[in-house]
Order: structure tokens, then sequence, then C-alpha cells
């Protein structure tokens, strides 16, 4: 309850506010390597009183770090990354820490249907060298590959940056030139707010997330299957052993995917499920219980280390939390500190919409059309026990 009313207290403090109201949550900015093709790379770091930070870059309008306390006030680096930003734009599997769109999760069949036209989406090649039928996470160079235009603002949090970018008419095979924005604030209760706003000159479809993967013990400290996670979600949207949206609602009860109260990751996660199975994992959607208004924070997750006792409380106004236990991580690949990757490493709670919703039309609505704002809020709040 405390993180959510801090939430929607936030949620009422996006204008700017004055100076001398702001809390004292700073931005710096530091030189940080370049991209391969010698694009300079700068690394935003918003520190709050506490002296936490976390930092974030314009290529993939990325998560570097985010700095939370244990149960004795240490801290440590939560989120999953690499050392150089070179090495993010060369990741393009695991999507580390990224925001994705302009479609997130999976769109199936290539074609979008809307207001009676047809769109052919692009799509990676499949192992037979063809466009393959499914569209995931935005497409071959989506949102998180691009380098998105930095901007400092400051709201009611104290500092904020705001990345922008400009997605051109048939992006990827989609309709319409959209303008999005993403803005991180960092807050001295340690919750990272992310804020989402786009607009649209002509009718498409939006899905955004943020896909950092958050491992509580430290980045590169172990694998995640110890961790607790709750999910606020008595059902899921049905999938095929390939990923594959059915378009069926059912319950999770009585099956692997059951969150409903706390229980170790790695509890279930080699049960004799053909999804579970066929992904190594957990890589499921979930469909969110509501107890609020539409368009208000409601509680979606809570995930716990029992070793360092730290505690990551999602809330978003979205109505679905995609569940991706990190089942294809680069393994052996060095990541931060030159700590080899593992499996498991980290878990992704990636707050949105339903995968392939624009096909299912009993989906929640992702359509946005001229003259309409998309907004979205979710909340990464950490605290220890």
């Amino acid at each position: 309850m405390k993180h959510l009313l801090a939430g929607l207290a936030a949620l009422a403090g996006l204008a700017a506010a004055p100076a001398s109201t702001r809390a004292a949550t700073t931005l710096t900015e530091s030189p940080w390597g370049a991209l391969a093709d010698g694009t300079p790379i700068t690394r935003y770091t918003l520190t709050n009183t506490h002296g936490a930070r976390a930092s974030f870059m314009a290529q993939g309008a990325s998560i570097l770090e985010v700095q939370a306390p244990d149960r004795d006030g240490r801290l440590a680096d939560v989120v999953l990354g690499y050392d150089t930003a070179e090495e993010y734009k060369s990741d393009n599997a695991p999507y580390i820490g990224v925001t994705v769109g302009r479609y997130a999760s999976r769109l199936f069949g290539r074609e979008l249907h809307l207001d009676g036209n047809t769109y052919l989406l692009d799509s990676r090649p499949g192992p037979d060298g063809r466009p393959s039928d499914s569209l995931l996470h935005g497409g071959p160079e989506g949102f998180s590959h691009r380098l998105w235009t930095p901007e400092p603002v400051a709201n009611r949090s104290g500092d904020a940056i705001r990345f922008t970018l400009v997605s051109p008419d048939g992006d990827q095979g989609f309709p319409g030139e959209m303008t999005v924005a993403v803005t991180f604030s960092w807050t001295d209760a340690y919750e990272l707010i992310v804020d989402y706003r786009a607009t649209t000159d002509r009718t498409t479809v939006i899905n955004l997330t943020q896909h950092s993967y958050f491992n509580l013990a430290g980045a590169g400290v172990g694998d995640v299957v110890d961790h607790t996670l709750q999910i606020n979600a008595d059902f899921f949207t049905f999938a095929l052993p390939d990923n594959r949206v059915t378009g069926d609602i059912v319950t999770v009860k009585d099956t692997p995917f059951d969150f409903t109260t706390a229980k170790p990751i790695g509890r279930d996660i080699a049960a004799d499920n053909l999804q579970m199975r066929r992904n190594r994992g957990y890589n499921q959607n979930y469909v969110l219980r509501r107890s609020t208004l539409p368009g208000q924070l409601a509680e979606a997750a809570i995930l716990h280390d029992p070793a360092s006792g730290r505690i990551l409380t999602v809330h978003t106004n979205e109505p679905a939390l995609f569940l991706y236990t990190g089942n294809y991580l680069p393994e052996g690949r060095l990541m931060k500190g030159g700590i080899p990757g593992q499996i498991r490493g980290g878990v992704a709670l990636e707050t949105g919409h339903y995968p392939d919703a624009p096909n299912q039309p009993h989906f929640p609505n992702t359509t946005l059309r001229p003259g309409e704002f998309f907004t979205s809020r979710t909340v990464f709040a950490f605290s220890a026990q």
C-alpha cells in the first residue's frame, strides 16, 4: 500500500514542479564510450539523497544500473547489463535493459489489419531463410535498436531524463509516423518510475514495455531461481509451445503458472508442461487482477530475494505482465564486471498489453489514432525486509 500511494502521488506530479518544491534527486552526465560506428554515448545518472544511483543511455532508451539497499542498507546494482555501450548494441537477442516497441511481445501472421487496410510487417528470417510469420518486440530494427534523443527534465521527484524517438510511417511495416517519449524518474523512496507517451498521424497499434532483467542479489550474483515471486493474476493468455497465442484466457489454478501466492521461481520451472519445456522456463503473459479504476496504478507483482532481503514491487496501469525468466540469456558472455552471463541470471517483469492483441478482438485494445495520446506508467519500487 505504501508503494501504491507513493506511485499515485507521483502520477499526480507529472507536470514540472517549481524548483523550491523538488526533491533532491540530481542528474549528472558522463561520456560512456561509443558505438561501433563512432557515435558517442552519454551515461545519464540520477542520484537520490541516499546516494543510490539509477543510470540510463539513449541507445535503446536503456536502463543501465539501479542501486537498491539490502536489509542492512548495503547498495547493489540489481539489473543485468554490460560495461560498454557497444556491447548493448551488439546484443540483439536478450533485449537487456531496453525500451521495446512499436509493439512489444509477439504479433503473428505478419499482416496487420486496421480500418480496412492491410499492412505487411517486417520480421526476422526463419531457419529456412524466409521471413518468420511472427514479429517479436517490434521487428528486426524495433525501438530497442534505435538511438533516442535525450532531454533532461524535472518533476516532483527532482531531476529526470526523457528520451524521445520519431518512428517514421512504414517503420518495420507499421503505419503512421509515431512520436514516442519515455521518462525515467528516480525517487528518494527508491522508486524507478517509467512514464510513456505517444502520438501518431495515422491509425496504428502500440505496446511499449521496459525489458530490464532483475537480480535482487546483485547483477551477476548467481541465478534467480530462489527469488520468490507473486503475480496478482488469476488468468494467463494461453500459448502453444511455439508461443503462438490462441486467444484463450485460462486459469492459472492447478498449473505451474500459478503465482497467486508467493513461491520460488524455480519451484515449478521444470514442470512437465510442453510450453514450459519448449521455452526452458517461464515465457508467459499474465492477465493482471484489477482493483482500481482504468488508468490508475495497481500492484502487479512482488519479487523477493530471501538472501539479501531486497524486494521489488511493481505497480502499473497496464492490463498485463509478461514473465520471462531469462531462459536464453547468453551463457558465458562477459557481462558487468567481466562476470560470465548465465541462464536465469535475471528475471524480466514486462508490463504492457497482451501478445497478438491486434489479431484478437476480445483482448484489450492497442489501437492508437490521430489526435489521441497514449500514456502509460510503471513503478518499480525497491525496499528490503
